[in-house]
């Protein structure tokens, strides 16, 4: 049975703060700190209408087969650069404050999670979530893909398809698409609308019927 732990919800205004990276010497040496806004929202999320053009434009079929799937088939977390891996990336990209070990390891820090408006202050309780699921990818037509691609796909910086989130939100999501699950802060649910829809797109995934049209009354929500 996991504990109930204490969560705090403050707004993403009430949180900007103002600074640059620093480093200082601590007990194990030099550690990094970043005291940049914590954003936990990734690069590359289209608008409204580049969202609905993209939705348009996707393959409606319906899903493919789980056979042979496993999540070793899209290897990671990989190294991004120096010691840091991809989950140590994100978590450094979506905190406020991040201290970080010779090993990249985040130490201490403040991690939003827009899944469901909760902050955390350690990283063992936030999850890297994957958007677009790697078994949801599976189905979509990533069983055909090279093991190259897809640990491209399962390490993607460059699209809105890694985010730091409350990690038990995380887990309840699970492999779903948003027929079945959107985040429960409902507020967020047009950009996760997005970010789905544009990962999908640029990847070349297919969706389903009930899929899309889940993702059309998100995308309906939208302002821009």
């Amino acid at each position: 049975m996991r504990l109930t732990r204490r969560r705090t919800t403050i707004s993403l205004a009430r949180r900007a703060l103002t600074g640059a990276a620093a480093v200082v010497i601590g007990g194990a040496g030099l550690v990094a700190i970043d005291t940049s806004p914590a954003l936990a929202t990734p690069s590359g999320i289209p608008s409204k209408a580049t969202a609905q053009s993209q939705l348009s434009a996707l393959t409606v079929k319906s899903e493919g087969s789980m056979s042979g799937y496993s999540r070793n088939l899209f290897p990671h977390w990989i190294t991004i650069s120096g010691t840091c891996n991809t989950r140590e990336t994100v978590l450094k990209r979506d905190g406020t404050s991040v201290v970080t070990d010779s090993s990249c390891a985040a130490t201490s820090g403040r991690w939003y999670s827009p899944y469901d408006g909760a902050t955390w202050t350690a990283a063992s309780d936030v999850d890297i979530d994957h958007v677009v699921p790697l078994a949801e990818a599976w189905r979509s037509g990533a069983s055909g893909w090279t093991t190259s691609r897809r640990q491209s796909f399962a390490n993607d910086l460059t699209r809105p398809q890694l985010i730091a989130v409350t990690d038990n939100v995380n887990q309840s999501k699970g492999d779903q698409d948003p027929s079945t699950w959107q985040p429960p802060l409902s507020s967020y649910r047009c950009t996760y609308s997005k970010m789905w829809i544009t990962v999908k797109y640029n990847w070349g995934l297919s969706l389903q019927s009930s899929e899309k049209s889940a993702l059309q009354s998100m995308l309906n929500t939208c302002s821009s």
